[in-house]
């Protein structure tokens, strides 16, 4: 037990940092499609075929326009991707509402960053899942530490004073009040990254292998793009094959010969964004190839339901008060963890000299 509490607070002492400020940027994020503060975000949502098929012609049209994450009910305007890190918001007609050069102008977009890659790529995103499986075992041993002080347990939600001792027992008592919450977010997060991890967690819904090759995405070859792509022939298509389904992502080919994509999502996807999608030939635009998300096996479709759950996309506000007890958690939990093993360590014990004997003669 020794091992594992001095294996508990090293953790917490090199880890809680990042753990804390994952945990206070989720907790932004959760809500940003009401702080974003750009006009058209409370217009009537207009999915007809005819409307948007219109709106893609006309934004694609723009000189550098990569693709368009499409509006839904929880933010009403389209977003337009260009190189580098510029975009747009456009309103569903497709007037372009405001502009960035870099997502340095855009807080809800470096923030972002920072939460999923911290600012550093997919370097940021090991350093990330490296951090969730920290937290994770810091969740675990936790509980198990808890265990022999539970007679003493009081739930306070700011420690008594900021000396060390209040703040270890309310570093304890609060962890194991909202462990499971923490546990629920640890584990979808570092599904995210880590994907031998995420194929672990999803095993008992069907054969790991059978999961891994569901979760790959299909690979296309078609022409190089052509000049001007028929954009409302392939959602009209789209449509004709997802008749229910919301159209919510567009991209253009990254390098020749890949297609263009498109993401749908059907009624009873969870996932924000979808992953029914259909590949068109860059060229020609004829399909190369079409996606049913809820006609992949049962290990992908529980793989899909773990990014909603993390970040809130389904379940209402209930859920997403739940998860910001989580993050303001973890924020606070991180960062006391961090302050007190570094700048509130407990200092050696002073031993009285030993006393000389003087031997008489």
């Amino acid at each position: 037990m020794k091992l594992l509490d001095t294996l508990h607070r090293w953790t917490g002492g090199l880890i809680g940092l990042v753990l804390a400020m994952l945990g206070l940027s989720g907790t932004i994020l959760l809500y940003e499609h009401l702080w974003i503060g750009v006009p058209g975000t409370g217009d009537a949502l207009r999915s007809d075929l005819a409307t948007v098929a219109a709106t893609t012609e006309k934004l694609m049209a723009m000189p550098g326009a990569q693709g368009i994450i499409y509006a839904d009910e929880r933010f009403r305007l389209h977003q337009l991707r260009f190189g580098e890190g510029a975009g747009a918001y456009a309103s569903q007609s497709g007037e372009i509402a405001t502009r960035w050069a870099s997502q340095w102008e855009r807080p809800e977009l470096w923030i972002f960053d920072f939460h999923h890659h911290l600012f550093a790529g997919d370097s940021g995103e090991w350093v990330i899942g490296v951090a969730g499986l920290c937290g994770l075992f810091f969740v675990i041993s936790g509980v198990i530490l808890w265990w022999r002080t539970r007679r003493t347990f009081q739930l306070r939600l700011w420690p008594k004073r900021l000396s060390r001792p209040s703040i270890l027992m309310h570093h304890r008592d609060l962890g194991i009040v909202v462990a499971p919450l923490l546990l629920i977010s640890i584990v979808t997060g570092t599904m995210m990254i880590f994907r031998p991890f995420a194929l672990g967690m999803v095993a008992p819904f069907g054969p790991v292998a059978e999961t891994a090759k569901a979760l790959e995405p299909p690979k296309y070859r078609g022409g190089p793009l052509a000049e001007k792509p028929d954009y409302t022939a392939m959602l009209t298509e789209a449509r004709r094959r997802f008749p229910d389904a919301e159209f919510r992502i567009l991209s253009l080919p990254r390098k020749a010969g890949d297609p263009i994509s498109l993401r749908m999502k059907q009624p009873d996807e969870w996932l924000p964004n979808g992953r029914s999608t259909l590949a068109f030939d860059a060229a020609t635009g004829e399909v190369l190839g079409a996606r049913d998300a809820l006609k992949l096996p049962p290990g992908a479709q529980a793989f899909n339901k773990a990014f909603p759950i993390h970040a809130s996309k389904v379940g209402g506000w209930a859920w997403r008060i739940l998860l910001t007890i989580s993050g303001l958690a973890m924020a606070m939990l991180g960062s006391l963890a961090v302050w007190t093993f570094w700048f509130r360590r407990p200092k050696a014990a002073k031993h009285p000299a030993k006393k000389t004997a003087l031997a008489s003669i």
